[in-house]
């Protein structure tokens, strides 16, 4: 078993890299600390220091984070009634598909080179998702918008196939663009971070997920 996972580069002198730990360890948080999701829910539309709705530090698997940043990102936003029935869940604000996208792009093309976890902000006008290194080689974000990409970690991305909603094909933010038009994109090489920003508008008539 060992030689199998060394031979799919997710073993490196009987030691998981972080791909292989990601994917597939135990508790990776154990031994990757800094490679997770911290997510906040903050009143109004600016960071708090100390005031915050919701907020948690998500760890474990890729798979596991995933989920749970899906889970969190889908109770902090807003779910129409609309003209279905009292006992219906709703429709979201922003479509499912757009964090599905966004946040396993985050996930697998983060720079495992920053010691820094991949960040989940939520207020009142928007959400960002922001990925610790900027784009990488000649990438830019008018590439991405077209459905260009340049994989930064091939081993996790190729194993990601089977594990999340990705396909790796560049296509991750197209299909997001055209299901909810309203997302910006900040390549921040000097802050060596990616930022993508959903804009959130107000509705008339919603609910709050509990």
């Amino acid at each position: 078993m060992a030689q199998l996972l060394t031979n799919m580069r997710l073993l490196r002198e009987e030691t998981f890299t972080i791909a292989g730990g990601l994917l597939f360890g135990k508790s990776p948080e154990l031994f990757l600390p800094v490679y997770h999701i911290k997510a906040v829910r903050f009143p109004g539309n600016a960071i708090h220091a100390s005031t915050f709705i919701d907020s948690v530090d998500l760890r474990g698997r890729i798979q596991q984070q995933f989920e749970d940043g899906l889970g969190f990102l889908l109770r902090n936003i807003r779910f129409e009634q609309g003209t279905q029935g009292v006992n219906a869940v709703g429709k979201p604000e922003i479509p499912r598909l757009v964090f599905e996208e966004l946040l396993a792009n985050a996930l697998i093309h983060r720079d495992f080179f920053i010691s820094a976890p991949v960040r989940i902000f939520v207020f009142d006008n928007r959400i960002e998702i922001i990925s610790p290194g900027h784009l990488p080689n000649n990438l830019t974000v008018a590439n991405i918008r077209s459905g260009n990409s340049n994989i930064r970690n091939p081993i996790l991305a190729s194993y990601a196939t089977h594990l999340l909603p990705y396909r790796g094909l560049g296509s991750g933010i197209f299909r997001s663009l055209n299901a909810y038009p309203e997302i910006e994109f900040d390549d921040d090489r000097a802050g060596n971070q990616f930022k993508v920003t959903i804009r959130r508008h107000p509705w008339s008539i919603t609910s709050e997920r509990p």
